[in-house]
């Protein structure tokens, strides 16, 4: 079977700019990504679908293979899936079929090889069509998450038939994290977005499941990775 890894990473980044090639801890925050796929046996091809030059030459210096991004697919409102459809056709014109599509942003650097490797045996072991990977959300939709009513005051996101008034009495909530997705290029071409079809997932503790969107979050990336350089 062949498994094939991908990297999503534009240019352009409104909340941290050029955030795909800043230094986290030594390295651009890019390299992580694909260090982690070099790391992983399994992985036989990496690829890095970006419309940016200098994002490119970072990749290829380090030995992956660059996807032409098309500049529609690559504004703060394209669609990401449109670019997993446009990579999955790309790669398939140039090497034919291929059975696993691991997609590992470059904005999840702290992620382990573990991590990964458990999401795709984790789709190889059920019938769902993707894996996602998600983490213990801090917040939940039947506690302490609300919304503005049209009056003016506020109510919980979801009610339910008995007042939640403890934390640890409401239903377990997850966020989703970009630390890795595994799918087929069969569900990519087919389907329209991450949860339209069958979903399945691991759970990553939250030290790894860091998901770089600012200057905030890059710190903490930061700091975390400055930790476990000391270990």
């Amino acid at each position: 079977m062949s498994h094939f890894a991908f990297i999503f990473a534009r240019g352009g980044s409104k909340g941290l700019p050029r955030k795909n090639i800043l230094p986290l801890a030594g390295k651009p925050l890019l390299n992580w990504s694909i260090d982690t796929a070099k790391a992983i046996p399994i992985i036989d091809r990496i690829f890095v679908s970006t419309d940016d030059i200098e994002i490119a030459n970072v990749a290829k210096a380090v030995g992956a293979e660059i996807i032409d991004r098309p500049k529609e697919l690559a504004s703060d409102t394209s669609s990401e899936w449109l670019s997993w459809q446009h990579a999955v056709e790309w790669v398939e014109k140039k090497y034919g079929k291929f059975d696993f599509f691991i997609s590992l942003p470059a904005t999840s650097p702290l992620r382990s090889e573990a991590d990964v490797e458990a999401a795709i045996d984790k789709l190889k072991s059920t019938s769902a069509d993707i894996c996602i990977t998600v983490t213990p959300s801090d917040r939940s939709p039947f506690f302490n998450m609300i919304k503005y009513t049209e009056d003016d005051l506020v109510e919980l996101v979801i009610k339910s038939d008995e007042q939640v008034s403890r934390r640890q009495d409401s239903p377990e909530i997850f966020d989703i994290t970009t630390v890795t997705y595994v799918t087929t290029p069969t569900y990519i071409r087919e389907s329209n977005s991450v949860m339209a079809g069958k979903v399945t997932s691991v759970c990553v503790p939250r030290e790894r499941a860091v998901d770089i969107d600012n200057q905030i979050d890059f710190d903490f990336a930061q700091l975390l990775a400055n930790k476990l350089e000391q270990k």
